[in-house]
């Protein structure tokens, strides 16, 4: 019988584990429904996970259908237990993603879909709670085609002609088929799904059994049985312990087949060769499980016997897999029992990390404590219960800080010799800066004649062994490549801890010689709130740090979407759900991490001192005479006994970077108190060639302005400026100030269609007594108006100084002391006048073109190449 594993996967309270129990029920697995509510769902086994209705270990049940075997896998749904559902990703062969119908995309169902991709398992989407008021299956098909994928296909009348359209456009070979058939086959479309090209969508209600029988249908109709190899392969997906406490390895069979009392061998965590035996294959199905003989290709089974397994491990042809994309971005401090002693606990919570190799356990040596990472505080609170339980501990935890990571910013050589009286060993790496998230890599391109093979896979594999930290604040190193290029053994006083000695002060003396950067875990968040808030939102995001697009209003809903450091954003949803009265929504999944914002401030408030670490020395140790002594980080290059041949490569010609032109100012001197203000704010003016005012000089340099940069432009509009600045506009100011507004949004979207840049126009509403400040998106313009007690000025000073970090931004105003400002961020200023200008020849330009082309007979729908125009700046 062929055999298929299926995972299910959803967002927090999207109904996965019901739905679960009703695929249990409607194949004849369960005789009663369960529920969550009630404390009996038949995959919910764990007290914990009863108490809180939520899943938090991943379970599987076994659904035997006439043609087909399926397993299904339950996993996790909170963030907090994602590393745990990743693991499970490596085993599926198919998935089903739930979303709820009331709830749609949120930020964590977002994360799945990007998990899926990342492992490429075929996927079905089930959208549950469909009997709820104000479901409309039309619109969460649209988010979904939006949001997730365009071919998020609706399966709910698989017999239209538009569904079939709909099924051939997914593939071109599929499209030709059915032009020349007039028909689609199952075959066809089930190797679509199998290819993730096609996603099939179902709708219904799992908790009253709404849609199930098709659902099940088309699982068992549009999957494809998966071809084996005969050698035996296996992946290790997760580690437990059964209530007799005998340790349980997980692994699903990708090739040949498992009996017991065979031996299987692997390489352990630590890098160590085991060879152990099989005692025991457990097909389990909720807590019950059935001992069996043997397992064929296909089969989710549990093992007894094997003590050195560790989730993600390959056995037999299967590779181990790389580092999970999940990462936990918190640390705190294990409080202990008085009297306990921390080396026996430690070892005991080894346990716990072994199942979850997530949960790192750091020991501090030097202050006897045990430090545990985790990805937020429900894991915390499972934790300290799942030590109560098992180990009768009754634990605490210290305040939650950042798990900071470093990394290097140009390749280095690292040097380091370990020879005291009667040892010798000498190593010599290249560290490289990775790409983000590649985590750390180990190789070697030494030859042979220089260092024997055995030697240099002793090195890599102590180098692997351990987790090596920074010089900055002592926090783990990541991205980083590390080869091993040349070293030196001796032929009577090597031994192989020498060559662990030399390495890792290799590494640490290639730290101290190069660049250092910290990183910080970043979120990326999709805020959903009142528009009528979006000012508050705006300057709280730039007062984390936070780095976003555009927002996009939906009837009374504006959307932000960008990224923000962990440590400003983690406790900001509270925040939001209180200035919006409930309405808001903060939507947060983990992105990777960055440079960290405030860099100096963290590695000052660390107060780590990498000269003073004796655990991690970067000296090396020479003998002369018959003793050894220490030579510093800095000097040992002069002793060392062997050449790399590598030299550090010749510094890059500095760039040449388009520079802001030297923006003229008015001919008078600055005024003290507001330099002062400015410098206690944004740091010291640099000097600048200030020239006296000069109008041809201030259109030259606004010509400049208009040069093209690559990646996308920013206007920001100081509106009443600009209007009092218009012999037009401030007569119809004169009579109608909010006609003289429209009519600017009207020749800036007329600009905006021939430019093709992003604009932002700004209105003081500072004076309007309770304001709480607006955006709206007039045509293909923002339009902002600010905030009470907060000027256009204001406003457009701390966007300019977010955005010209990373755009070309501009700002159109004559306003003295905003383009000092504007000078001080990096962004260049356009004079009101030269701007006014700028808009004349562009109308100028566009009625050229219209002439043009109705001369030589042709037709410009102008106003459908703005709109197109509009289109693409979206």
């Amino acid at each position: 019988m062929d055999k298929l594993v299926i995972g299910v996967l959803a967002h927090v309270d999207a109904g996965k584990t019901t739905l679960l129990e009703a695929l249990l029920y409607q194949g004849g697995c369960l005789k009663k429904l369960g529920r969550v509510d009630h404390q009996d769902a038949f995959l919910d086994t764990h007290t914990l996970e009863r108490e809180r209705g939520i899943t938090i270990f991943s379970k599987q049940a076994v659904l035997p259908f006439p043609q087909v075997e399926l397993t299904l896998l339950d996993t996790p749904g909170h963030v907090d237990f994602s590393s745990e559902m990743e693991r499970t990703l490596q085993v599926l062969d198919y998935a089903v993603l739930v979303i709820s119908g009331s709830d749609g995309v949120q930020g964590h169902t977002q994360t799945l879909w990007n998990l899926l991709k990342r492992y490429q398992v075929p996927t079905f989407l089930f959208i549950n709670k469909t009997d709820l008021d104000g479901v409309d299956p039309s619109a969460v098909m649209d988010e979904l085609k939006q949001r997730l994928d365009p071919n998020c296909i609706d399966f709910r009348d698989v017999s239209q002609e538009e569904f079939l359209e709909s099924v051939a456009v997914c593939d071109e070979a599929v499209m030709d088929s059915y032009l020349e058939n007039n028909t689609i086959t199952q075959e066809e479309i089930a190797s679509l799904v199998q290819q993730r090209k096609l996603f099939p969508c179902y709708f219904g209600s799992a908790l009253k059994l709404d849609g199930i029988e098709s659902f099940v249908h088309g699982l068992l109709q549009y999957t494809k049985p998966v071809a084996y190899p005969d050698e035996f392969g296996a992946k290790v997906y997760k580690i437990a312990r059964d209530p007799q406490g005998n340790r349980l390895t997980y692994l699903k069979i990708t090739g040949g087949g498992l009996k017991v009392k065979t031996i299987l061998h692997g390489t352990g965590m630590d890098g160590g060769v085991w060879e152990e035996k099989v005692d025991q294959i457990r097909i389990y199905s909720g807590t019950r499980y059935q001992a069996v003989e043997q397992a064929t290709a296909g089969t989710v089974c549990a093992v007894t016997g094997l003590k050195h397994t560790f989730p993600g491990e390959g056995l037999g042809f299967e590779p181990s897999s790389c580092h999970a994309v999940l990462e936990p971005v918190l640390t705190y401090q294990v409080i202990l029992p008085e009297g306990c002693d921390p080396h026996t606990t430690l070892l005991k919570l080894k346990q716990l990390e072994e199942e979850d190799p997530q949960l790192h356990l750091i020991w501090n040596g030097r202050l006897r404590e045990i430090h545990v990472q985790l990805m937020g505080e429900v894991q915390l609170e499972i934790l300290k219960q799942l030590i109560l339980d098992r180990f009768q501990l009754e634990v605490s935890f210290g305040v939650g800080n950042i798990v900071y990571r470093e990394t290097i910013t140009q390749p280095v050589e690292g040097v380091g010799h370990f020879e005291p009286l009667r040892h010798y060993a000498e190593v010599h790496l290249l560290l490289e800066p990775g790409k983000p998230g590649s985590g750390v890599q180990f190789t070697t391109c030494c030859s042979e004649d220089v260092l024997d093979r055995n030697w240099q896979n002793l090195i890599v594999s102590q180098l692997q062994e351990t987790e090596h930290i920074g010089v900055l604040t002592g926090s783990p190193i990541t991205d980083m490549k590390i080869t091993l290029l040349t070293g030196r053994a001796h032929l009577k006083h090597t031994e192989g801890g020498d060559f662990r000695q030399a390495a890792y002060r290799a590494l640490r003396q290639g730290l101290k010689s190069t660049t250092s950067i910290l990183l910080e875990p970043w979120y990326q968040f999709q805020l959903e709130l009142p528009s009528e808030y979006v000012g508050r939102a705006m300057s709280d995001l730039q007062r984390m740090s936070g780095v976003f697009e555009l927002p996009q209003t939906q009837g009374d809903t504006t959307i932000l979407t960008g990224k923000a450091p962990v440590a400003t954003m983690r406790d900001y949803s509270i925040e939001v759900t209180s200035y919006t009265k409930g309405h808001g929504r903060l939507f947060c999944s983990f992105l990777g991490y960055e440079p960290c914002h405030n860099q100096e401030e963290i590695i000052q408030q660390i107060g780590y001192d990498s000269e003073r670490d004796i655990e991690h020395p970067a000296d090396s140790v020479f003998c002369s005479h018959g003793a050894g002594f220490t030579v510093k980080w800095d000097q040992v290059r002069e002793y060392m006994h062997v050449e790399s041949g590598w030299k550090q490569p010749d510094p890059e010609e500095p760039k040449e970077t388009i520079k802001s032109p030297s923006s003229p100012l008015p001919s008078r001197e600055m005024d003290q108190e507001l330099q002062a203000i400015f410098e206690k704010t944004y740091g010291p003016i640099k000097q600048r060639n200030i020239l006296p005012r000069d109008v041809a000089r201030e259109e030259l340099e606004f010509q400049k302005s208009t040069q093209v940069y690559k990646g996308p432009e920013y206007l920001l509009v100081d509106g009443y400026n600009i209007i009092f600045a218009s012999e037009e506009l401030k007569k119809i100011a004169q009579d109608n100030l909010e006609s003289a507004r429209i009519r600017l949004m009207e020749i800036l979207s007329n600009y905006q269609g021939f430019r093709n840049t992003n604009i932002i126009l700004v209105f003081d509403a500072y004076k309007v007594k309770g304001n709480p400040g607006e955006v709206i998106r007039y045509h293909n313009i923002s339009v902002v108006y600010t905030k009470e007690a907060e000027t256009a000025d204001a406003y457009i000073e701390k966007t300019t100084y977010q955005l010209a970090k990373d755009y070309q931004v501009k700002v159109a105003t004559s306003d003295y002391a905003e383009q000092l400002i504007i000078l001080g961020h990096g962004a260049l200023r356009i004079p009101a006048s030269s701007f006014l200008k700028e808009i004349e020849l562009a109308n100028q330009q566009i009625s050229e073109m219209i002439e043009k082309n109705n001369w030589s007979g042709k037709s410009l729908n102008v106003g459908a190449a703005f709109s197109k125009a509009e289109q693409s700046q979206k």
